[in-house]
């Protein structure tokens, strides 16, 4: 068996420091690893809350009838499915079927939106023709079409306000 102070004498022998004793944590890291994170997360969650930018995650309080009476006002319209051919320069063929739900604010709506149906779907077709592949490559890409869209609806309902366009199938080939 190896005594204590053979042990002392071969780690100085290599450059070694055999420490019996466990290091304690300082006052400083722990600052710095625990206190600080912590710190900066509460702050920016405070910023992120107080600019509305977590108003989707976390509701305000307060508003609760008025979100209520909003939602049990809101009505759904589907149009029919639409399948367009999609602008190609000399490439192949490619197609895009979408199917689309436009949320109304009342139910007052859906029977002009009844009547002008024809309109909407050819407002719609006529825009979903000129685009092309690119234009779905990415999130902003797919929320200019929606905001496309809605401006054609709009325009063409007339007096009527629809006020989102919702894609509940979008598949491109």
């Amino acid at each position: 068996m190896v005594d204590a102070t053979m042990q002392e004498a071969i780690g100085e022998n290599f450059g070694l420091r055999i420490a019996s004793k466990r290091k304690e944590v300082s006052g400083n890291k722990l600052l710095l690893f625990i206190f600080l994170p912590f710190f900066l997360m509460t702050i920016g969650g405070t910023g992120l809350y107080l600019s509305g930018m977590l108003s989707s995650i976390v509701p305000a309080g307060g508003d609760g009838e008025a979100v209520a009476e909003r939602s049990l006002d809101t009505v759904f319209y589907d149009l029919p499915e639409m399948l367009v051919h999609l602008n190609t320069e000399g490439r192949k063929s490619q197609f895009l079927k979408i199917t689309v739900s436009l949320e109304l604010n009342g139910s007052e709506d859906v029977v002009v939106l009844d009547e002008l149906q024809p309109r909407i779907v050819d407002s719609f077709q006529v825009y979903l023709r000129e685009l092309r592949i690119e234009d779905f490559a990415d999130l902003a890409g797919i929320q200019r079409l929606r905001e496309g869209l809605l401006f054609r609806v709009n325009s063409a309902v007339g007096p009527a306000k629809i006020s989102d366009v919702l894609f509940r199938e979008m598949l491109v080939q």
